[in-house]
């Protein structure tokens, strides 16, 4: 079956301008929910000990790409399909991270932190991870291209999708906080709804694609984004880290910015048109759509469980 990939190849996904301006104004919106309920305590705990998000930089820059590799050398897909998986293993974490942390009852303001670093760093790290980890596997595939990634471009991109709403709503929890006790359920529950809808309008714009062709990733996706998941949370207990800092660090290292690797797949001054992309696209395209239902998943189930100290 992984074997047999390359049908893939030729295919090419519906994403448009507007689809990606929305994404944008669902996570803008999803993190203003998110911060309300942040406290500037948190941080300066972090600041104090720093461990956790040490510990969860190390998980999703070193050990997913490394994991990645292991699942490639193991399933031999074909090369379009394996450099899609690195690409997303090599992208930083996704926006919709915080929204799931909060959701589980992990640290919020972890996952924040790490999401903004991860985000800065990956204007060197996704291109260094992608060339080394490509390069072990695929060393003379066209495909493996010299990643640039805009500097400026990155840092409006933090700017805009995380950091303005975020403090935009951690200073309208401290401006109104009786207002924003009465309205956190409800904006929590918009946010829910609102990416639901996102991902049916996804679906429904590359429905046929999806139904034609879903049986070849669905399984490696579910592999690989279930190693993401339960490798984070595992080397998170490897350092004896308490519990909601674990649940963050698998949250963290499972739910990656595959709309980063969208972007860059798409991008004709990385990577020609005229190779054969649609493996890397329908990986990093069913990734964004299956870690928001696996993420939300986990955190229903996390949610539903009481937070151990140790």
């Amino acid at each position: 079956m992984f074997k047999n990939m390359e049908v893939l190849d030729a295919i090419r996904l519906n994403f448009s301008e507007q689809g990606l301006m929305m994404l944008n104004i669902t996570i803008a919106f999803i993190m203003f929910g998110v911060a309300l309920d942040i406290k500037p305590a948190q941080f300066k705990e972090l600041i104090k000990n720093p461990k956790p998000a040490i510990v969860g930089i190390l998980s999703q820059w070193l050990l997913l790409p490394a994991l990645t590799f292991l699942l490639i050398l193991a399933i031999r897909p074909s090369q379009a399909v394996a450099l899609g998986m690195l690409l997303v293993a090599s992208c930083p974490g996704g926006n919709i991270s915080n929204f799931i942390s909060s959701l589980a009852k992990a640290n919020v303001a972890l996952s924040v932190s790490m999401t903004a670093f991860s985000t800065l760093a990956c204007i060197i790290l996704t291109p260094l991870n992608f060339a080394f980890w490509g390069g072990l596997y695929a060393a003379s595939s066209p495909l493996l291209v010299p990643i640039k990634i805009d500097p400026l471009q990155m840092i409006q991109t933090v700017a805009i999708l995380l950091g303005l709403p975020v403090l935009l709503g951690m200073a309208f929890a401290w401006k109104y906080p009786n207002t924003t006790k009465r309205i956190l359920k409800g904006v929590r529950l918009a946010s829910l709804f609102i990416f639901i809808g996102f991902i049916i309008g996804s679906f429904a714009a590359n429905y046929e694609h999806f139904l034609n062709y879903i049986g070849y990733v669905f399984i490696i996706v579910l592999l690989h984004n279930g190693l993401g998941l339960l490798g984070g949370y595992s080397f998170a207990r490897i350092f004896k880290l308490v519990q909601n800092n674990c649940r963050t660090i698998s949250i963290e290292t499972g739910i990656q910015n595959s709309g980063l690797g969208l972007v860059l797949i798409f991008n004709p001054k990385i990577f020609d048109p005229s190779l054969q992309l649609g493996g890397m696209a329908f990986i990093a395209a069913w990734w964004g759509i299956w870690h928001i239902l696996s993420g939300m998943s986990l955190a229903w189930f996390w949610n539903r469980r009481p937070l151990r100290l140790n």
